[in-house]
């Protein structure tokens, strides 16, 4: 008796938005200064906590459209 076949996982193309957040990170130069000023945070700290909010929702949205 063969075994029951085994579903086989749902994969989107949306996974490859979780590259966007990465990329924007490893890329220095865009965002390597102080000015523009937001709330008094530099530009360098208020981009890359801007990421961490887009990278929460990106996953977010893929983790819906997969499960």
């Amino acid at each position: 008796m063969a075994p029951p076949p085994t579903p086989e996982p749902r994969r989107s193309p949306l996974r490859l938005l979780l590259i966007l957040p990465f990329i924007a990170m490893l890329w220095v130069s865009t965002y390597n200064s102080t000015t523009p000023e937001l709330f008094g945070f530099p530009f360098f700290y208020w981009y890359q906590l801007l990421w961490v909010i887009i990278a929460a929702a990106i996953a977010a949205i893929v983790y819906k459209v997969e499960h």
